[in-house]
């Protein structure tokens, strides 16, 4: 038996089995991009144009700019007393560069130095896709104060979505956009499971409302993930999991595996199990459910969501969907209901 032939034979079957496989999930991909593309199109127009890294462009803009400078933050943006929010490690005031208003992220290095330098790090990779929040610029001032300026959307943080759409747009306030937002989530957390080097995990969601907050509400009622200092990644190729903080975790909300599992003895980090991605996807009924509201034709809407939210709630963290095949059940109902 000639052991080379052989070999190579094996070698080249294998090749194009890989071969097969890339192209399969490369298709899938792009219809799930179809999807989204024709879901939000349909209902609010084309999104925003994006740059390439180390760009920005914000409506209005004519051109994409580099990123800025310590140098362009000090001499050309203007910092108001506006407060949009407070958070733990910082503080987002109103701003405007030149022209264009702005999100001015006043961030506390002094206590939380790692956490925001993760979170700067994400912002730099991830800001130049379609649904993450637009980096425009930073300044760190003598390693203890940093300021992040990012694109704003006057609408603020999807936790006051049913406010906004009954108070600001109500001709908006339809099982349809509802329904899309849900979509929207869950493309986003697609878009995080699919990276090349590993899933990054939602970590600071520890209720539906708090999982909505890390989320701003564009001028067309889409959604963009604005926090994204907390998002470990799962390698699964160096066997690395990940677990969602130090402390012991809780409730109805939380997946099952991010349970202390000794009930008999003290939470202790260190003996606590890692666990992967599938936590973001037991979250997905609950957000969906807040989403969704009461909307005319939630009940509806609902009970042909059963079956895969029913999935999303399997014990087993092998057993539930991916994002991606949610997304085509999504798109079924979608089809079904006319909505």
């Amino acid at each position: 038996m000639n052991y080379y032939f052989h070999s190579s034979k094996r070698s080249t079957i294998l090749i194009w089995k890989v071969k097969a496989r890339i192209c399969f999930f490369i298709v899938i991909a792009a219809v799930v991009a179809i999807f989204y593309e024709t879901f939000i199109e349909k209902s609010v127009g084309p999104e925003q144009t994006k740059c390439t890294p180390g760009k920005f462009l914000l409506p209005g803009m004519n051109s994409c700019h580099l990123w800025l400078t310590c140098t362009d933050i000090k001499k050309d943006v203007n910092i108001s007393s506006i407060v949009l929010g407070i958070g733990a490690q910082k503080i987002v005031k109103e701003g405007r560069w030149h022209q264009y208003p702005v999100a001015v992220n006043v961030l506390d290095f002094t206590h939380y130095s790692e956490d925001l330098m993760y979170g700067l790090e994400m912002l730099k990779l991830l800001s130049s896709q379609p649904k993450i929040i637009q980096l425009v610029g930073w300044c760190v001032d003598n390693g203890s104060l940093a300021v992040v300026i990012t694109e704003k959307h006057s609408l603020g943080s999807a936790d006051n979505v049913a406010s906004v759409l009954e108070h600001h747009f109500p001709q908006h306030n339809t099982l349809a956009t509802r329904f899309r937002l849900c979509f929207e989530f869950v493309f986003i957390l697609h878009f995080l499971h699919s990276q090349p080097g590993g899933s990054y995990v939602m970590c600071d969601t520890n209720d539906p409302m708090k999982t909505l907050s890390q989320f701003l509400l564009t001028d067309n009622l889409t959604l963009v993930l604005n926090d994204v200092d907390a998002l470990p990644q799962v390698r699964r190729g160096s066997g690395h999991l990940i677990k969602c903080g130090k402390v012991e975790l809780s409730g109805p909300y939380v997946a099952p595996e991010q349970l202390w599992p000794f009930d008999e003895m003290p939470f202790i980090d260190t003996m606590m199990p890692s666990y992967d991605e599938k936590v973001d996807i037991w979250k997905i009924p609950d957000v969906c459910n807040v989403l969704i509201g009461d909307a005319h034709g939630a009940g509806a809407l609902k009970l042909h969501l059963f079956n895969i939210h029913s999935q999303c709630r399997e014990l087993e963290p092998s057993k539930r969907p991916t994002a991606e095949k949610i997304l085509q059940v999504y798109d079924s109902i979608k089809r079904t209901l006319k909505l």
